[in-house]
């Protein structure tokens, strides 16, 4: 099977806009379209608690007419049109859909941050972890959520094999970013946020990019926006994974990240799997 994750930072623009970067946003989906992937979890929709518009969904039908669309949308108490996320999947699957609330310290679980597809065989669940903010204000609720998310995953993994994947906003090691000393207190780069997933790891869970290419360097999944050379610069880091139950880890056949062109910010990554 072939899945896909990606964190689009904005449907609503990338669907509506008259922007370049909204043009090279399309782009990206027309790609993603193209490799025919059974299922594709969007993180950072951005949409309105009323979910897509008719207009967004028509285009979505247009793009994907073969695939269903379920979405997740940030709530009160959280802020408007803020975080989300989103799956499509090949019409003829029929997962059960649920919505996971861990008890994540407020309003993080009111953020639409979560959704898992629940199959025969497996889960297939989506995340778009908690930045730890400026100054690091939002850290120690970061560390709450990395272990209320990895008590979620294991509790998973227990019934049935793990399919996770998402903007996780960590980069674990020094060669998951192309300047780990200068970012060592940084948001996504703390010790704190890098144990967080080395925790996670520990409950039973393999990073597939890592498993199948080892310690190569200098592949990365974001560049940052504000720096308009960094991904000419390739200053990048890698925070979106594909993660697996250790069990199916040597099933995995591919984990690579997606070519987005010359879009920054993040770039898809697909994983393949034999099932």
């Amino acid at each position: 099977m072939k899945f896909i994750s990606w964190n689009i930072d904005s449907l609503n623009a990338a669907l509506t806009s008259d922007s370049a970067r909204a043009s090279l946003s399309r782009n990206v989906l027309k790609s993603l379209q193209e490799r025919n992937p059974d299922v594709i979890a969007i993180q950072e929709t951005k949409l309105s608690a009323a979910g897509p518009t008719k207009k967004h969904a028509e285009i979505l039908k247009e793009v994907f007419p073969d695939y269903e669309v379920i979405w997740r949308s940030s709530v009160e108490p959280a802020r408007k049109g803020y975080a989300g996320t989103m799956f499509l999947y090949k019409s003829e699957l029929n997962p059960e859909v649920s919505y996971p609330e861990i008890g994540a310290p407020e309003p993080m679980d009111a953020e639409g941050r979560m959704m898992t597809l629940e199959f025969d065989e497996f889960y297939i669940t989506q995340v778009y972890t908690p930045n730890a903010g400026s100054a690091l204000k939002r850290l120690n609720e970061r560390q709450v959520w990395d272990q209320k998310y990895a008590d979620y995953l294991e509790a998973l993994d227990k019934n049935k094999l793990v399919f996770a994947t998402g903007d996780f906003n960590v980069a674990h090691r020094e060669i998951d970013l192309a300047n780990p000393k200068g970012n060592r207190r940084s948001a996504g780069f703390t010790d704190e946020e890098r144990q967080g997933f080395t925790n996670l790891l520990n409950r039973g869970f393999t990073d597939t990019f890592r498993h199948i290419h080892g310690d190569v360097t200098g592949i990365y999944s974001w560049w940052a926006q504000r720096a308009k050379t960094s991904k000419i610069n390739n200053s990048g880091w890698r925070i979106d994974y594909w993660l697996v139950s250790n069990r199916i880890a040597e099933k995995v056949t591919k984990s690579v990240m997606i070519d987005s062109g010359t879009r920054q910010d993040h770039t898809p990554v697909l994983l393949e799997v034999e099932i």
